[in-house]
């Protein structure tokens, strides 16, 4: 009985990282942002069940997402693989916390940032729905070529998303530790 409670735990944790990225993408689409939050909820679950967890709370949300509004983001769900894969390993390193958290954001965000880059250049010609496609568009009037453009404005974009995403899932995991009076992440 027990093991069938921890996987409902798991169900459940794992669907709330994925409405946390759907709404995240959401809220950057609407507003064009150029960060895209759509892997909050991925970081989240790799920090809390670890990667292979998040990895598969990532490719859902990018289907869900890419299915319901924006058809870029089922392009893009290796981007989600190697961020929860990543941010996993990272987060169990205990690179994801104070000091560490800009390398360990930086090991994971320039992966994410090569696949990104490609994907976008490639499939899309450096235009996607993400608002960080003006910032391509500038680069690129100002005499860059496209993939330079596209791969200068992912490194860029992916490492603020990626580290407002750690400190907001930090943020959200001692509060929510508070309020149970136990940790949420078990540290094995």
């Amino acid at each position: 009985m027990e093991n069938k409670s921890m996987d409902i735990r798991k169900l459940s944790l794992m669907s709330l990282g994925i409405a946390i990225n759907i709404i995240g993408a959401f809220v950057a689409l609407m507003l064009k942002l150029p960060i895209y939050l759509d892997s909050i909820g991925t970081i989240m679950i790799a920090c809390i069940l670890g990667p292979k967890y998040a990895v598969m709370t990532g490719v859902c949300g990018s289907l869900l997402s890419g299915m319901t509004f924006d058809i870029y983001s089922l392009y893009f769900a290796p981007v989600q693989i190697s961020t929860g894969l990543i941010a996993g390993i990272m987060y169990k390193k205990g690179l994801l916390n104070g000091k560490k958290r800009i390398l360990g954001v930086m090991a994971f965000s320039i992966p994410t940032s090569i696949i990104s880059s490609v994907i976008a250049a490639y499939l899309f010609g450096g235009v996607t729905s993400s608002g960080s496609s003006y910032i391509v568009q500038v680069l690129k009037a100002l005499g860059a070529n496209n993939v330079l453009s596209v791969f200068v404005t992912q490194v860029f974009t992916d490492y603020i998303d990626k580290f407002v995403a750690t400190v907001l899932v930090s943020l959200s995991i001692n509060e929510l530790s508070k309020s149970f009076n136990s940790p949420i992440v078990n540290n094995k």
